[in-house]
């Protein structure tokens, strides 16, 4: 049985403090050993994506921008697809609403409703910095956005409320990851997942899929696999947000959970190829 990893980035597979993955090594390299893909599924933008694609000298798709765009490299699937566009070594299917859209709408609310929210829009790339913990080369990869805006709101639970409400009465959805709001369109983690799930089972007949995040986010993602993990963020408690009881909860922060759940999930897997 082949074994498919899908996993979110940040308080992830990476630490929400350093942005390292250094604890998540051990497995990462087993995973690679093993020849399991390891599917990147995450707010992050394709240009940040890429910077940890190289840096792991992966070759497998990756989702960006919580479902937005799935990235296929070129000639990876025996099975056809369509496609929305090509992008450098990339098939794209794009799932997301365009960028421009969901700023005016964002935008529309704050001016009209009194809401005060700040997205990356609204920021240069020293100010993302600053907020994020990011360098400054990241920030600016950050702010390459194409399906999704991220941003902050000032304002207690009843004013959230309402945010929402607003957001979807304008016909797009949101969600809550570990450090910010997400506009976006018609796209989650999950719906992305799927469509990978259904190519890889194309290729390769039975899989098994697992799937790792630590935040609200991430939840479609999780539902969407066999065997769905919740890291601990980075205050050492679950995501209280979450409470499916199918969902395996793991004791360890970000990338120390997610290396001990692989671990122990690689342990039942017998040969080299599964």
């Amino acid at each position: 049985m082949k074994y498919i990893v899908f996993t979110d980035l940040d308080g992830t597979l990476i630490d929400h403090d350093t942005y390292s993955y250094e604890a998540a090594k051990p497995a990462i390299d087993e995973l690679k050993q093993r020849n399991i893909p390891l599917i990147f599924c995450t707010s992050k933008t394709r240009a940040e994506i890429d910077v940890y694609v190289k840096e792991l000298d992966l070759s497998h798709p990756f989702i960006s921008e919580n479902g937005g765009g799935i990235f296929i490299p070129q000639g990876y699937f025996e099975a056809d697809y369509p496609i929305s566009k090509t992008q450098g070594t990339y098939d794209v299917i794009e799932l997301g609403t365009a960028y421009d859209t969901l700023r005016h709408v964002l935008t529309g609310i704050r001016s009209h409703e009194g809401i005060h929210v700040a997205g990356f829009g609204d920021m240069d790339a020293r100010e993302v910095s600053e907020d994020t913990g990011l360098d400054i080369e990241s920030a600016t990869l950050a702010k390459m956005r194409e399906y999704d805006e991220a941003f902050k709101m000032e304002g207690d639970e009843k004013e959230a409320v309402k945010l929402a409400e607003l957001i979807m009465a304008r016909g797009l959805n949101y969600t809550r990851g570990g450090r910010y709001w997400h506009i976006l369109g018609d796209n989650d983690k999950g719906k992305a997942v799927n469509i990978l799930t259904r190519l890889y089972r194309k290729d390769y007949g039975e899989i098994r899929t697992v799937g790792l995040g630590d935040s609200l986010n991430d939840l479609p993602m999780l539902r969407a696999v066999d065997m769905p993990v919740l890291v601990q963020k980075h205050d050492g408690k679950h995501d209280p947000k979450i409470d499916d009881p199918g969902i395996n909860r793991v004791d360890g922060i970000g990338p120390v959970g997610w290396n001990k759940a692989i671990m122990s999930i690689l342990e039942d897997i017998r040969t080299p190829d599964s």
